[in-house]
């Protein structure tokens, strides 16, 4: 396998949102978007107890492109206008397909905030191309335990493949256009190779620990840093210098203007004032707080 070259590397600093202090490794100045992704943000680890509660996201709107969250700690209470209530746990996946509207809201289950506990998690901005931005909505909460998983020769390096496909395992997730998303957990020394579709922009976001990419020192990706690969190869190498967590995305760019407006992505100004006023008008459907 031809290894795929890097393209940039860069560092996930701190933003403010409302009362919440994450990291965001897309957009930053060095890395605006990887088409097709448009941002990702790593929240947490937060102390959730009674009285220090502040990832309490009440009703808000989406349009145009799909909100995923990857849960990595700690237990969330998702609800929507189309009707669903799941409680995502640590290792499940949430994928929502705003699409032409979609009203949803999340937060720590009750019992957790009184018990008490760490909340981390990714949410995810995944674009859809402007054939597909006005599909009915959808949602999708698949479980850790429903994923399946490659395991890597030395038994070191477990892959839950959970959107496209990888070694002729499918993920659970159904995606509206090309695109794979695999949760990597790395031992210490641990190796293996994964490949990713030429045809597609691939990165890697590293949650936890260290590890060495490409099999060259010279790439080793710390805690909380991100790499892009160049479309020039197969896939690439990971070996883990610690035990580490990484999250894998690649998908085929749409090559189109974005525009995007608080919650909504479009591809013109004038689609984000539509989606404004069809929210406005309760187009979007209803959730009650």
């Amino acid at each position: 396998m031809k290894l795929s070259t890097i393209k940039l590397t860069g560092d996930s600093t701190y933003v403010n949102m409302g009362p919440i202090k994450l990291r965001q490794p897309i957009p930053t100045q060095a890395i605006s978007g990887i088409d097709p992704f448009i941002l990702l943000h790593h929240y947490g680890p937060y102390k959730i107890e009674i009285g220090n509660n502040p990832f309490d996201l009440g009703p808000h709107p989406h349009r145009g492109f799909e909100p995923i969250t990857f849960l990595i700690e700690g237990e969330q209470l998702h609800r929507d206008s189309l009707g669903n209530e799941s409680i995502v746990k640590a290792g499940d996946v949430q994928w929502t397909t705003a699409g032409r509207g979609i009203i949803h809201a999340e937060a720590p289950t009750k019992a957790f905030v009184e018990k008490g506990g760490i909340l981390e998690g990714i949410q995810l901005w995944l674009n859809l191309p402007a054939e597909k931005k006005m599909i009915p909505a959808n949602y999708q909460h698949v479980a850790k335990a429903e994923f399946k998983q490659v395991v890597s020769k030395d038994k070191k390096v477990t892959i839950s493949v959970i959107a496209g496909v990888l070694n002729g395992i499918n993920g659970r997730i159904r995606t509206q256009t090309p695109v794979n998303a695999y949760m990597v957990d790395v031992l210490a020394q641990g190796t293996t190779t994964i490949a990713i579709p030429v045809e597609q922009q691939a990165f890697v976001y590293l949650l936890k620990g260290d590890v060495i990419i490409n099999n060259t020192t010279q790439l080793k990706l710390g805690e909380k840093q991100l790499a892009q690969f160049n479309q020039d190869g197969q896939g690439f190498s990971v070996t883990g210098t610690t035990d580490s967590k990484l999250l894998v995305l690649s998908g085929v760019p749409f090559n189109e203007p974005v525009k995007t407006y608080g919650p909504y992505v479009m591809n013109t100004q004038t689609e984000l004032m539509e989606a404004m006023r069809d929210y406005q008008m309760g187009k979007m459907g209803f959730l009650t707080p």
